[in-house]
């Protein structure tokens, strides 16, 4: 099980939820919606207890609240104004600080309608465990985790995820208040709604149990499936019938005018993403898989040596370059199928398979990774995706390295459900792989990217200049004139050496005096200081 994580402000380990901080004591109405999904892979022994308190309250009013001035960098993220129930005046505007906007959610039907927008996609196949906080409900943490189709793992699964919302924040950090747990599936073929809702009750009463266990009651528990949803926890048939209850219209209801205020949007199901990554099959799929095995035949043996290797790293560059500028001036429009169907017709296989067996290369992808913002962003992400899709055949492994890459580049522009589920695909084939283990705890701990795009654009910065800096040129080495004093070069920290004090230039032979020797005259005058001294004290012995 490969984990999906939501930002988050405190450490967690890497296969842990995270908590969202509690409320403030003084305003407990506060709400801002800081919630993570993952998938934990824990270990927690068998806890059977009873949740009697878990249904303390049939229905409570969940509250959620954003400041208007936040960034809507998160997917759970929304903000909607609303009307005060005082007068407002301008002199009220100049002094008073911004509002907090407050959404509220009341019964099950708007909370089975939040959960989309809560996530950023439907989770299918899943389960969804969402922690409330303080007396009004804010929401917190949350988990989730593909429903396991042996029905044995239940109890364990059940612990685990209990354990994994209840106790793996912060020490200092208080539990939950309560918690709602989604039961998401769409029936099966010859199934109904009302025969999942029967066949996921055990479930539904294990997740009781064991968040009972932990002293945490379970408020509320939804099946949603087939356009429907259905209580566990409400035995009221008036309002939560045995056929369950439509849900809302999409786009009526208080969750989606919140998030159609804040520019949010919902990508569509947890199928339809993962679909976007998965690889071809069929025949253009053994089309692709021939191009790589010629690929691989010319690539490989010349990575292996280090002149060669250079020269496949330089290449590969430059074909993702001359890649990204063709995917930004053609771009479609449409739905995701018909657009990514567009992408894989901008590629040939051939391009695909050098690009696929170029960014194996660790230095290679790393460089990949600075086309990560600004124009290019989105054409890279394009590109990662349809070099996902053309890993195909044997060589679904290969996939890692832009499945990384494009969930690198989800998270630099703040879609961060797209970079969890492109990293839970990345480590469910390679769990190792150092670059998505890295970017998933940085996405855990709620990291800012903006850090790592910096050293990402100076080493862009640096690379540019090592390739344009002209090559020095070796000339011989100076030659110092007579009497000019010169010194040699010193390289290093090598110490230099004192130099001695030159000696008196001596006239050549050309400006020697032609008189006798030892004769004055005008040929046979000095200039220098030294020597002036010298000689008068010669001639004159009487000083001595």
């Amino acid at each position: 099980m490969n984990p999906h994580s939501e930002p988050r402000k405190h450490g967690t380990d890497i296969n842990s939820t995270e908590k969202a901080p509690p409320a403030s004591p003084t305003d407990p109405a506060s709400a801002s919606v800081n919630s993570t999904d993952s998938d934990s892979r824990s270990n927690s022994t068998n806890n059977d207890a009873s949740a009697n308190n878990a249904e303390r309250k049939e229905h409570a009013n969940l509250t959620e609240n954003t400041a208007p001035t936040a960034p809507a960098s998160h997917s759970d993220s929304a903000k909607i104004s609303e009307p005060t129930s005082q007068p407002f005046t301008a002199a009220h505007a100049a002094a008073a600080p911004p509002a907090e906007t407050q959404v509220t959610l009341r019964g099950p039907a708007e909370l089975a309608d939040a959960l989309p927008y809560l996530m950023g996609f439907y989770p299918d196949d899943s389960i969804v465990m969402v922690a409330l906080h303080g007396e009004r409900g804010r929401f917190g943490g949350r988990v989730r985790l593909g429903l396991p189709a042996d029905t044995a793992q239940w109890p364990d699964v059940a612990d685990q995820l209990a354990d994994c919302l209840i106790s793996a924040g912060p020490d200092d950090a208080a539990p939950p208040s309560a918690i709602i747990v989604y039961l998401c599936q769409e029936p099966a073929a010859g199934e109904t709604g009302q025969d999942v809702k029967d066949r996921l009750r055990p479930l539904a009463q294990r997740l009781r149990t064991a968040c009972g266990a932990l002293d945490v009651p379970v408020l509320e528990a939804l099946c949603l499936s087939n356009g429907r949803f259905w209580s566990y926890c409400c035995p009221d048939f008036r309002c939560c019938p045995a056929d369950g209850t439509p849900m809302v219209m999409p786009g009526t209801s208080v969750m989606a005018a919140a998030a159609a205020y804040a520019g949010l949007q919902v990508r569509g199901s947890l199928k339809e993403m993962e679909a976007r990554l998965r690889p071809r099959t069929g025949r253009r799929g053994a089309e692709q898989e021939k191009a790589l095995d010629t690929a691989a035949g010319a690539l490989v043996p010349r990575m292996l040596g280090d002149d060669g290797a250079l020269a496949v790293r330089r290449a590969t560059l430059d074909l993702a370059g001359a890649m990204i500028h063709r995917f930004r001036q053609d771009t479609p429009s449409g739905s995701n199928r018909a657009r990514d169907a567009c992408d894989d017709a901008l590629i040939t296989d051939a391009e695909a398979a050098d690009l696929i067996l170029g960014l194996q290369d660790r230095c290679t992808r790393d460089r990949a990774a600075e086309w990560m913002d600004g124009p290019a962003a989105a054409p890279a992400l394009r590109l990662w995706r349809a070099l996902a899709r053309r890993c195909a055949g044997g060589y679904a492994e290969h996939a890692v390295a832009p499945l990384t890459l494009a969930a690198w580049v989800s998270w630099s522009t703040d879609d961060g459900p797209s970079a969890r589920i492109a990293l839970s695909y990345a480590l469910s084939m390679d769990p190792e792989y150092t670059f998505a283990q890295l970017l998933h705890c940085a996405i855990n701990e709620g990291l800012d990217p903006e850090p790592l795009r910096r050293c990402l654009r100076e080493q862009r910065r640096e690379a540019m200049r090592e390739e344009t800096a002209p090559a020095p040129v070796a000339g011989p080495a100076p030659v110092a004139e007579p009497g000019a004093g010169a010194q040699p070069a010193h390289v290093g920290n090598e110490t230099p050496r004192t130099p001695k004090r030159p000696d008196p230039a001596r006239p050549g032979a050309a400006a020697r005096p032609r008189g006798p020797r030892g004769a004055t005259g005008p040929g046979g005058r000095t200039t220098d200081r030294r020597a002036r001294r010298r000689a008068g004290r010669d001639d004159d012995r009487s000083r001595r």
